[in-house]
């Protein structure tokens, strides 16, 4: 008998390329120069509103000059995990600033935010455990839940009923697990409704802020201060790769549960530490972050002006309430074809299919930066007019 071969999926595959003979294939476009408010693509100048650089601190004179000074001193990389030859004194010296921050008692990081949930979430969930997950959580939590040995329970996206329902119905020791910004609609998870239902079922609460360090509360601390609820949240992690110009992720919680999942979470154990630059420049990112927390309200005033724009000409933004804003379209190809004519005429969106959102919600998914200026965002809205006239998304 001959032996199927597991390359068919591959071969058969056609996904991709129908798209790319459409000439509406949007991914892995190389960009050209920093990272700004405004790019060169492809010979073109575009306003760049597909960047999580909410901060703008990617091209940031100091977080640059830390993370050239970093690899001068230290070298490109470490060659390890922290767990054996890793551990430089800057990643400690890291975690303890960004505990003192988000106000936890201990930190432990990450060789990336996609990592962070791998490990902690296989690292807590044991066989007779219960995690109970909002339907749109990002990718990373859905994975984590795969490594762990639990029971896994999905409640209806930001439904609490539907999760008090569940926790009523199951036993055992139980943990929800909720994104406090959900990546792609940009709306917010109900988290006092969430902690209130954890009290009463004696439930933990796990927040991945990825989208919320660095974005909401007044100093950035992450959705649960914007909601005056971070007491109530056990586990908090995140991302550098957003607000913080780098890359890598964390968790934030008590000393034995940061200590627990130091010794327990694999990604943590099997991956090289983070490179002594990306380091830095974390570092440099939360500096400037407390000594400018005007750059929040720059960056939720430009997406707010966004927001109302984009609802006031008609166009479906959901429940955005970060600077994310979606354009829900619905058909995949004709977001594909928006998306080239928005580009076409200047303006960098990212389009998002199944399954990043369920069938029949694609939509257009913007973000805004702090470097966004009035000007550029009412270009940018000139533009959307446009092209969503000229396809009929709008009146």
């Amino acid at each position: 008998m001959t032996r199927p071969d597991i390359f068919r999926k591959c071969l058969e595959y056609t996904r991709a390329d129908e798209v790319k003979k459409m000439g509406l294939y949007p991914y892995f476009k190389p960009l050209s120069g920093q990272v700004g408010p405004v790019m060169e693509i492809d010979g073109h100048s575009v306003i760049m509103l597909g960047s999580n650089n909410y901060l703008g601190l990617t091209d940031h004179p100091l977080v640059m000059a830390r993370s050239a000074e970093a690899i001068r001193k230290y070298g490109t990389g470490c060659t390890g995990s922290r767990f054996l030859n890793g551990t430089l004194d800057i990643h400690l010296e890291m975690e303890e600033k960004l505990a003192r921050f988000l106000h936890r008692e201990r930190v432990v990081t990450f060789s990336t935010g996609f990592q962070t949930n791998l490990g902690v979430i296989g690292a807590l969930g044991m066989k007779d455990d219960l995690l109970f997950v909002d339907r749109a959580v990002h990718a990373s939590i859905i994975d984590g839940t795969r490594m762990s040995y639990s029971r896994v329970v999905k409640y209806r996206h930001n439904d609490v009923e539907h999760l008090d329902h569940l926790l009523e119905r199951e036993q055992g020791p139980a943990m929800i697990i909720t994104d406090g910004v959900f990546s792609m609609e940009g709306d917010l998870a109900d988290l006092p409704g969430i902690l209130s239902v954890a009290r009463k079922h004696g439930a933990r609460v796990m927040v991945d802020d990825a989208h919320g360090v660095g974005v909401m509360g007044p100093t950035g601390r992450g959705t649960a201060e914007h909601f005056g609820c971070e007491d109530g949240v056990d586990l908090q992690v995140g991302t550098f790769s957003k607000s913080f110009a780098s890359i890598g992720g964390f968790a934030a919680g008590t000393d034995k549960v940061i200590d627990y999942i130091q010794h327990e979470a694999r990604t943590e154990i099997f991956s090289a530490s983070l490179p002594p630059a990306s380091v830095a420049s974390v570092m440099a990112a939360l500096e400037i972050l407390q000594e400018q927390p005007e750059l929040l309200v720059r960056m939720h005033s430009a997406a707010e002006r966004a927001r109302r724009g984009l609802r006031d000409l008609g166009f479906n933004v959901g429940n955005s309430a970060a600077p994310i804003v979606p354009i829900i379209i619905g058909d995949s190809i004709l977001t594909f074809r928006i998306w080239q004519a928005l580009d076409q005429e200047g303006v960098f969106t990212n389009p998002v299919v199944t399954p990043a959102v369920p069938p029949g919600q694609a939509m257009l998914r913007t973000s805004y930066m702090a470097t966004h200026t009035d000007e550029m965002i009412d270009r940018a809205l000139g533009i959307f007019e446009r092209v969503g006239r000229r396809f009929g998304l709008i009146g």
